[in-house]
């Protein structure tokens, strides 16, 4: 039997996976004949204040996309992110216009794609509520997936 995480961390993990659910990440299903699932585990952190106090914890949870094959579980890779020289130029246009700036920290940014490939994950750990022999089919990509 696997320890509880302390109540800020399991909190932190509620509001990761009410977060994944209300974004329609997955469903539960069988396991088709043949079909492998991919792993899963939680990554946290402590988000701090400019002053250093803790501002809050955060839980992710990661795809273990590493067991993933080619040209099986996925055709190509793709990541969403920001180049630094797009950065760049946006800060030239907010300084040389003058314009305020402000910093915010979104809680969940949901830049995970529509998967077309069908991808099966373990239930996340801690969060296996329905049957355990139940998969799910990732509609969106997770961190971690290739």
């Amino acid at each position: 039997m696997r320890p509880s995480p302390p109540l800020p961390w399991l909190q932190a993990m509620h509001d990761e996976y009410n977060a994944l659910l209300r974004n329609k990440t997955w469903t539960l299903t069988s396991l088709p004949p043949g079909a492998k699932p991919v792993g899963c585990k939680w990554l946290f952190k402590n988000k701090y204040n400019v002053d250093g106090s803790l501002q809050r914890h955060k839980a992710r949870l990661v795809a273990q996309g590493f067991t993933q094959i080619a040209g099986y579980d996925y055709n190509e890779t793709y990541s969403p992110v920001v180049k630094p020289s797009t950065i760049r130029v946006v800060l030239l246009y907010v300084v040389t216009s003058a314009w305020p700036t402000h910093q915010i920290d979104v809680n969940n940014a949901f830049l995970n794609g529509d998967l077309q490939e069908d991808v099966y994950m373990k239930q996340p750990p801690g969060f296996e509520f329905a049957s355990p022999n139940l998969v799910c089919k990732l509609q969106k990509s997770l961190y971690g997936l290739k």
